[in-house]
């Protein structure tokens, strides 16, 4: 019986655990996928600074000596950056080899491009990874797109952001000593921009997006926002009215095209994020028949994120499902609906243009209002901070779901 021959590139943290993993679990890969599972090449980018695994693995700096060995069946991608991943992976599928990816920033720029070149050569082509690390999002997604039609996800897809935003309000604390504390707790970079800023949160809706709604949202469009502006005083005063921030990822499609959005939002205790704390993960889908679908659990780290490539890995030659999409508006508003909001700032009734509905005054500077988006973004004073609110907020006695 031959065995699947992979060849990994990267082998930090994740390729680390995709190895270990393999190993682990060989006698499970064997009774599933019918073969002995052996890796047989990993890519490095310093050679000096590693160690093959087994005497039997080719260990290498250079691309080429993985890409011309005789054999290769599957080639899994750890590694970080738009290039050279995609050019790597090209050359892969283009040899006949089916290709995993756990690379968020590369897969959403250029998806399409390797699903297409999949598809034309044959081949299977996985990126559970890509999205919310050990939560098999795309897989529920594909399930779902048999009948469905989704019609918004929404998602706590950065733990990094996530834990920040605990800590400050579980200790009090200033974002720049949470940051710190999650940088020597290992969950985030020396650089954190990625996180903080929401970029890596949108790469991964990118890709929710274009498997849920076979397109890409307008980039130039979409709304993203990081959460360094919020302040312990922020924090403080909404805790006290029962709300809690969280940096949230949404899309949704309308006729009017794909609304995306990363932002600091507040939920109560009524929505399912509110208990997503620290480095959690959770994602929320909205399907016309099968109506709201949560699921939480670790949204990275070396073995939730092996286990999802290890997923994908199971699926090779079986499951290759590329979802149909209808022309249909579906009753589809051209105009964004309107949503609740949590208005804050000096003299902030002064400022509100005339047609934003003030619901209640939360606090002397603090309004609770329902407007839509495009209303909330028109507002131009400086002094004046705006949260969207998510949850069940109560209005003369009537409960409105957002």
């Amino acid at each position: 019986m031959s065995a699947l021959r992979i060849a990994l590139l990267g082998y930090g943290t994740v390729g680390n655990g995709v190895y270990k993993t393999i190993q682990t679990h060989q006698e499970k890969l064997k009774r599933i996928l019918g073969n002995d599972v052996k890796v047989v090449a990993i890519l490095v980018k310093n050679i000096e600074k590693h160690l093959a695994p087994d005497s039997d693995v080719l260990l290498t700096d250079d691309f080429k000596e993985i890409i011309t060995l005789d054999k290769l069946d599957v080639v899994i991608d750890a590694i970080v950056g738009k290039e050279p991943s995609f050019s790597y992976l090209q050359q892969a599928i283009n040899k006949g080899c089916h290709v995993i990816t756990a690379n968020k920033e590369m897969f959403a720029h250029h998806g399409a491009e390797l699903k297409q070149l999949a598809k034309e050569q044959g081949v299977t082509l996985g990126f559970e990874a890509t999205v919310a690390g050990g939560i098999p999002i795309i897989q529920t997604l594909r399930q779902l797109l048999n009948v469905n039609n989704i019609q918004k996800v929404q998602g706590i897809l950065n733990g990094t952001s996530n834990f920040i935003l605990t800590k400050m309000r579980e200790d009090g604390c200033s974002f720049e000593t949470a940051l710190k504390v999650a940088q020597e707790n290992g969950y985030a970079e020396a650089d954190p921009t990625n996180d903080i800023e929401g970029y890596d949160a949108f790469y991964k809706a990118v890709i929710l997006s274009e498997l849920a709604f076979g397109e890409k949202p307008d980039w130039e469009e979409s709304i993203r926002i990081g959460i360094k502006s919020i302040t312990p005083e922020q924090i403080n005063l909404f805790t006290s009215f029962g709300y809690r921030f969280k940096h949230i990822a949404s899309i949704e499609k309308t006729a009017a095209g794909i609304i995306c959005s990363v932002k600091p939002v507040l939920v109560n205790e009524t929505h399912p994020f509110y208990q997503i704390e620290g480095v959690q993960n959770a994602v929320s889908i909205d399907g016309d028949i099968v109506g709201n679908i949560s699921l939480q659990g670790p949204g990275a780290g070396m073995f939730p994120t092996a286990s999802a490539i290890i997923e994908d890995l199971v699926y090779i030659n079986k499951y290759n499902f590329s979802p149909t999409f209808l022309d249909e508006q579906n009753g589809l508003s051209l105009k964004l609906s309107s949503t609740y909001w949590a208005i804050g700032g000096d003299m902030v009734s002064e400022n509100l243009p005339p047609h934003i509905k003030i619901i209640d005054r939360l606090h002397p500077n603090v309004l609770l209002v329902e407007a839509s988006e495009e209303d909330i973004y028109s507002i131009q004073s400086p002094d004046i901070y705006c949260y969207q609110v998510l949850g069940k907020v109560l209005i003369e006695e009537a409960a409105l779901v957002d």
